[in-house]
């Protein structure tokens, strides 16, 4: 079994999810933003400004920077309701079209009587917006906010603002956690750029598509097609009856996770095809791939699920 990611047609485009900029609290006009991630490399960004009251709800404008090497994805990151702490939900909508109908969001606090988290993100679901649950870690969430919010295609694993700023930066804990009761969900690793401090160029996705075109990126995106990165290349992952195949840009370690204590890593040096003993997730319903260079810089496959299968249950 090969993961989609790497069975799929087309070629890997590198893109960032999540960011802001002077339509919200980053210091950079969108233009700006789009010239500097372009300039770095990038085939696409989404420009996700807060989508609250405080700010006019932006969905910000991003078609006429579009070129022949580099597009655009609208989006924006959506707020309603209290989660468990009594804070503000924060939630990731990629690919909204620009006549979303705002929530009853005036500012960053939540107020009595307005939509709640898990509803808004089903509305931008149903909208067709590929939807994330943003910074786990940062924003306090609890297992049973994670568990409410079932319209969620994704969980950020890696946040490089939060981790900048707070060292915050992750969502692997409920990610597995609701992997292991039965969700279908991938991983995203995002910058949350504000360019307020270094807190851009750190984590992207690598979506496979047939060409850098906004719609092809979003459907490959809530199929599953892309894994994520801080720096490394993952070129295959392969699951056999007997091992999991990977391989990589060179990496000094490769990590198999399953449900809870199931997890195997081999070390080595320069490894850019590995094998990774599948005995210990004979009884795990999922699986997924970290690899690790030797800066410490990681890069994450989505997770597979087995129905009833050898290696699954």
């Amino acid at each position: 079994m090969q993961l989609s990611a790497f069975s799929a047609p087309g070629r890997f485009w590198r893109g960032n999810l999540h960011t802001h900029s002077t339509l919200s609290d980053g210091c950079l006009a969108p233009e700006e933003v789009c010239r500097r991630y372009a300039a770095e490399g990038y085939d696409f960004i989404s420009l996700t400004d807060h989508f609250i009251g405080r700010y006019g709800y932006p969905i910000a404008d991003t078609l006429p920077f579009r070129s022949n090497s580099f597009t655009t994805l609208l989006g924006a990151e959506l707020h309603s309701g209290a989660m468990e702490n009594g804070e503000l939900w924060h939630i990731l909508a990629v690919g909204l079209p620009q006549d979303f109908t705002a929530p009853n969001a005036p500012d960053f606090q939540p107020v009595a009587g307005q939509e709640s988290g898990p509803e808004l993100a089903a509305r931008a679901r149903a909208s067709g917006a590929f939807v994330a649950i943003a910074h786990p870690h940062w924003s306090g969430l609890t297992l049973a906010d994670a568990r409410s919010i079932t319209a969620a295609h994704s969980v950020e694993i890696y946040n490089h603002g939060c981790a900048i700023g707070c060292d915050r930066e992750g969502g692997g804990h409920v990610l597995d956690l609701l992997l292991s009761e039965g969700r279908d969900l991938t991983l995203i690793a995002t910058d949350d750029a504000h360019f307020t401090e270094p807190d851009h160029f750190g984590g992207w996705v690598m979506v496979k598509a047939e060409a850098n075109d906004p719609e092809l990126l979003l459907e490959a995106l809530k199929t599953g097609a892309f894994y994520s990165s801080q720096g490394p290349e993952i070129r295959n992952v392969e699951i056999r009856d007997s091992e999991v195949f990977v391989e990589s840009s060179a990496v000094a370690s490769v990590i198999v996770q399953g449900r809870g204590q199931a997890a195997l890593a081999v070390h080595g040096t320069s490894m850019t095809r590995t094998s990774v003993a599948l005995d210990r997730f004979r009884g795990s319903p999922w699986l997924r791939v970290t690899v690790v260079d030797t800066a410490g810089k990681r890069a994450w496959s989505n997770p597979v699920r087995f129905e009833n299968t050898a290696t699954g249950n």
